[in-house]
């Protein structure tokens, strides 16, 4: 475990930052109905109308919406028949992250580095021009069906991407607060974890940051074991989750049962205000995991003072832990999809720079009482 900021440092200056990566560009989802879908992430989580590609744009197989919240772009992806790669994705998993793209200054050479490395392809350097410019783009495939496509756009000056129109919308409720991706988790299957661990390691150039066994998360029945990824200026940060042995069935194996593979399990985003964000949330309908009451009864002794109102935490539901740094503050959206797959986690970083690892039993807890009523723990 990391004991202190400047070995958390050391670790993350250790990585070969030889891409380098300078964010995350986008998210793109592929999901069933994506006019229906962007109704959500607009009401419920305060995403902004931004562009769009489809049958009006010329694009005769998939209709494609961009959002956007503070930092934070989602593209929702649908296709316009039951032929293609995206419907057999969507067959397969669900509503799920197809996409995870990353900002780069160089999308041929960090194709040509991480291939060389072992990377498997997905999508060669390829540039794509409008009257705003050019976009480079090119991809490599990563755990499960998900992919990894570099975005180089220092060329370009359009909306989005070209072949994308800018887009309105005369129903635009406010954002929550949304201002960044913080990390992006990542469960797989069994025996996976130091396989993707490495993958990212060599091919990327990324380091291991932290390593949780299945000593640190666990409950009475069940067990994960996970380690969190950082590329070498920390922007990008991909937790790895597997199974670990328990009494019964774990919150990883219920994911990959249900979206037939390995994948994105959650999407944590950071806020400045989180009792703002969650408030707003809730009012619009977003449903949250509940701890037990009593996880409030020593929040102060484990975690020392802190500035907000330990009551309103409590009503709303969220936790709080501390490292050497700093305290955070965290909730967990329940699946926001019929299958319990994908989820959100609303963070905010009051100086920690860990993961919340006292929260863990309690978030477990209750993360098994919902399996336990859907019948799948």
């Amino acid at each position: 475990m990391i004991n202190n900021d400047m070995e958390l440092k050391k670790i993350v200056s250790d990585a070969e930052d030889f891409l380098p990566l300078l964010g995350t560009d986008y998210i793109e989802l592929y999901v069933g109905n994506a006019k229906q879908a962007v109704i959500y992430y607009k009401n419920c989580l305060g995403f902004q109308t931004m562009a769009y590609q489809g049958l009006e744009t010329g694009v005769k197989n998939h209709t494609s919406y961009v959002l956007q919240q503070g930092k934070i772009r989602l593209v929702l992806t649908s296709p316009m028949g039951p032929d293609g790669h995206i419907s057999e994705h969507i067959k397969r998993h669900g509503d799920g992250v197809k996409v995870i793209a990353l900002w780069v200054d160089d999308a041929t050479k960090s194709f040509e580095e991480t291939v060389r490395r072992g990377a498997k392809p997905y999508l060669n350097p390829t540039v794509e021009k409008d009257e705003y410019g050019e976009v480079v783009r090119s991809g490599i495939h990563t755990y499960g069906d998900t992919v990894h496509v570099f975005v180089e756009r220092k060329n370009y000056h359009g909306v989005f991407l070209p072949g994308f129109v800018p887009q309105t919308s005369t129903f635009n409720p406010d954002a929550v607060g949304l201002k960044y991706i913080d990390h992006m988790v990542a469960n797989v299957d069994w025996g996976e974890m130091n396989t993707w661990t490495e993958f990212y390691i060599k091919t990327m150039g990324f380091a291991n940051l932290l390593t949780f066994d299945d000593h640190d998360i666990s409950t009475q029945y069940t067990a994960l074991m996970s380690k969190v990824m950082s590329n070498g200026n920390g922007r990008v940060k991909f937790p790895i989750n597997e199974p670990a042995h328990g009494a019964k069935r774990s919150q990883i194996e219920e994911y990959i049962d249900f979206y037939k593979g390995p994948g994105c399990q959650h999407i944590a985003v950071a806020t400045n205000d989180i009792i703002e964000t969650v408030s707003q949330m809730r009012a619009r309908g977003v449903e949250f995991l509940q701890v037990p009451g009593s996880y409030y009864d020593n929040v102060l002794e484990r975690c020392g003072e802190i500035d907000e109102n330990l009551l309103i935490l409590k009503e709303l539901g969220i936790l709080v832990d501390r490292d050497e740094e700093g305290y955070l503050l965290q909730i967990f959206t329940k699946p926001v999809l019929d299958r319990p797959t994908m989820f959100f986690e609303i963070i905010q970083r009051k100086g920690a720079k860990s993961f919340g690892k006292g929260n863990f039993k309690a978030l477990f807890e209750s993360i098994e009482a919902e399996q336990a009523r859907r019948g799948t723990l």
